[in-house]
């Protein structure tokens, strides 16, 4: 099993859960409130780590009770965090979550994230890797990092959220983008709902691919995923879950790929891995998994 880095954010996640959302102006009495580990980065490796792979993280945090509590967590999921650098000045990130009638509305403010530099990053990348970014953290910084990663032989996965204006060079540094539908129809500039007809979808992943990508894999709710590459279209299946917090859906999702990708397994089987992951995390309160992944994907025949 290979090892996966993960260049990213990293927050501190409080999560407010209400009845409803408070109108404008409203002061809304009865909500419970809980601070949890996140950021897109941090959500990624540690469903990873819990997964059973090897990993590490890479980021930046102020220098604040936040930063002390996230390396705590990173310490107690036995994730590598040397590569987490404090900063002075900025503080940690930090996402507001309300969740609210099985949805959720999230507002971030991303501190020292903003703030992640290339030169923070003093590991080599080696050949055997996975290395994986998002677009929490600028993007000219991610550019070289992937382009580092993919020159020394490691494969690169990108999740392109939340979605930004972005150079076509950069995608060329992506061997495996990743992506949510609303993500793929910003990125396109294509007029996709959850109505569209699947060969929209692919069609909008192949515009992806089209700027460098090599494989393309898109989310798509209860309809399950579909995986873009150049010789096919697979469409993966969602598994039954009962919904009761999307938060955090699209990081497990990312997780569960990025295990089956350090397994060597095919990209279908490992976005097939990456469903299983968003199905367990969709039934609980929070966006780190409660369970053992590794053993779901044992009892589904996805993994030995």
């Amino acid at each position: 099993m290979s090892r996966v880095v993960v260049c990213g954010s990293l927050n501190m996640d409080v999560v407010v859960q209400s009845a409803r959302r408070p109108a404008t102006g409203e002061t809304l009495l009865g909500a419970t409130v809980s601070f949890l580990p996140g950021g897109k980065g941090l959500n990624q490796a540690v469903a990873a780590a819990r997964l059973g792979v090897p990993t590490a993280m890479i980021g930046a945090v102020g220098n604040d009770a936040f930063a002390n509590s996230l390396r705590g967590f990173l310490a107690d999921s036995d994730i590598d965090s040397s590569g987490v650098r404090e900063i002075d000045g900025p503080a940690t990130g930090v996402a507001i979550i309300q969740v609210a009638n099985k949805d959720n509305a999230i507002t971030v403010a991303s501190g020292a994230n903003l703030h992640f530099t290339r030169h923070m990053v003093r590991q080599e990348p080696r050949a055997d890797e996975v290395w994986v970014a998002q677009f929490e953290t600028p993007l000219a910084e991610t550019q070289v990092i992937l382009r580092r990663a993919r020159a020394a032989g490691a494969r690169t996965v990108l999740n392109l959220a939340p979605v930004l204006a972005l150079p076509d060079t950069l995608l060329k540094q992506v061997d495996v983008a990743v992506l949510n539908e609303i993500e793929l129809a910003q990125a396109t500039r294509s007029s996709l709902r959850d109505t569209s007809a699947l060969r929209q979808v692919v069609a909008a992943c192949h515009k992806v691919r089209a700027k460098g990508v090599r494989a393309v894999v898109a989310t798509l709710g209860s309809r399950g995923a579909v995986v873009v590459t150049a010789d096919s279209a697979t469409t993966v299946p969602a598994f039954k879950a009962k919904v009761v917090d999307t938060t955090g859906a699209g990081d497990l999702y990312a997780a569960g790929l990025l295990f089956g990708l350090s397994n060597g397994l095919d990209l279908a089987t490992a976005g097939r891995l990456g469903s299983l992951a968003a199905a367990e995390i969709i039934g609980q309160i929070g966006a780190r998994p409660g369970v053992s992944l590794a053993q779901l994907a044992r009892q589904e025949a996805l993994v030995k």
